[in-house]
Order: structure tokens, then sequence, then C-alpha cells
């Protein structure tokens, strides 16, 4: 089963580069990140002709946030992160795929630091803590997979030092992480991949891409109920080099389900 998420920044100007991607990689489950559309504009058609089924959480302009399933509509069990309901953003969206939990969200970037909206971010990571804890609770298959916003550590991110005071790397965002991670869940690249250097966004100036001058922000988390499934965890990085794409790159898991049970 291949599970894969993409900030696609942007899913109308940018849907091509989404169904070239989709036709290459022909990913089960995709996470999309970014719509940048209310819920009227999704391209549901376009997506349906693709072979996917789809379930969204759009909002004009900005943020959005989707999961497709190849061959069939995603059972849709969540729209928006709970803890507070005057939150207007669409950052969070959960589905069940073949009886696995999957949330794809969009954490707030949170700069410029100090500021309200890095404020912001801590507080959408304290809501992300406690339901978080909820799907753990529950020891049901879940997935937690989308753009963080967040480099864990130094080896996440091209020359640190330079990061230092961006709300993508700050202390206090990095433990928030860490401590999220430390509930159980299983960050998959960091787990297959644990010393090697491995991005998945690359800003549009100065080369960076060609430079491998990148973060690593788009991240996996496994439920230990479906960490021992993992078999691989990787970096799709030749769409990020086509022509009008998204700065980010398609991360893909696969796991391998053949034990989880007859009803997956």
């Amino acid at each position: 089963m291949k599970i894969a998420t993409y900030n696609v920044n942007g899913i109308n100007g940018r849907l091509d580069i989404l169904l070239r991607w989709l036709k290459e990689d022909a990913p089960d489950v995709v996470c999309l990140q970014e719509l940048k559309t209310d819920d009227a504009g999704f391209p549901r058609r376009e997506i349906e002709r693709a072979g996917y089924g789809a379930v969204w959480h759009g909002q004009r302009s900005w943020n959005g946030v989707a999961i497709l399933a190849k061959g069939k509509t995603p059972i849709l069990t969540r729209r928006g992160l709970p803890g507070d309901p005057d939150d207007s953003h669409s950052r969070y969206i959960e589905a069940v795929v073949d009886g696995i939990v999957i949330g794809c969200l969009y954490l707030p970037n949170g700069n410029p630091f100090p500021g309200v909206k890095f404020e912001y971010k801590l507080r959408w990571f304290r809501r992300l803590h406690e339901y978080a804890a909820e799907l753990l609770e529950l020891e049901v298959p879940s997935i937690l997979a989308g753009d963080f916003n967040v480099m864990p550590t130094e080896i996440d991110v091209y020359k640190p030092e330079r990061w230092l005071d961006d709300a993508l790397f700050r202390p206090e965002v990095r433990k928030a992480y860490a401590q999220l991670v430390g509930q159980g869940w299983t960050d998959a690249i960091r787990h297959l991949h644990p010393g090697e250097r491995i991005y998945t966004f690359w800003k549009y100036w100065r080369n960076s891409f060609e430079r491998d001058a990148g973060l690593r922000i788009d991240h996996f988390l496994l439920s230990p109920a479906v960490a021992p499934w993992l078999r691989s965890a990787t970096v799709r990085r030749k769409p990020r080099g086509w022509e009008h794409t998204s700065d980010h790159a398609p991360v893909i898991i696969e796991l391998d389900v053949s034990e989880a049970g007859a009803d997956l």
C-alpha cells in the first residue's frame, strides 16, 4: 500500500503537475495540502477521471487539505482539528481508507517570530497533541501526514545556523514536534533513514533545488499499530524539477498490510 503526502501549492494552478505525478507514481492514498481553493473550486471531476475518489476541506486563496484514494472514496471522519471552534483555517481533514485512519494536516507556518502567527502555531500544535493522544488511545491503525512546517533537527535543514529565528526551526516548535513523536508515533523517514540528509522542500529562489539547499518539513507519523508495516519511505524529487511545479516534493511510504487483518 503506497501512501503519499504532497503540498501542491495551489491545486488548480498546478493540476497538470498533480495529474502527471499521480499517473507516474500511482499511489493508493494521497494527502494534499495548500489547495488554495474553496470547496466548490476543488477539481473533483479531473481527480475522478484520474481514478481517485476524494474528500476535501477547502479555503479560498489559503490553506486547504484533501485525501484521495485510488478506486474508492475515503470515508470522511473529521473536517477540522478539534479544540478551537472559532478556528476558521482549513488545515485538517481525516478519513478512513482500508481500515486505516489517515489525518492530513497543514500546520501553520508561524512566521514572523515573534508575533501572533507564531503564537497561533504553538496553540495549533497543542491542539494536535491532544487529538493525537486521543487517536493513540483508540489503538486503531492511524497515520498523521502532511506539511508540519517543522524541521525537527539540524540534519533536516540546509545550513541550520541561518534558520535559528525562523518559526519552522524555533526551539519551541522543535520541542513540540519531539513531544508529539514522544507520544508513541514513528517518524517514517527518520526511522528508516536515521542519519541521512533528506529534504522535501526547496525555495524557488537562488537555485535552491539545484544546490539541494532544502528543508524536511513534510512528515509521516505512524501509530504503533501501523509502524511494523512500514517497508519504505522516500521523497520523489523528480516532480520538484518540473516546470511550474510546487516548491515541495511528494513523500511516499509503502506499507505491507498483509498481516494487518482481513478488513484491510
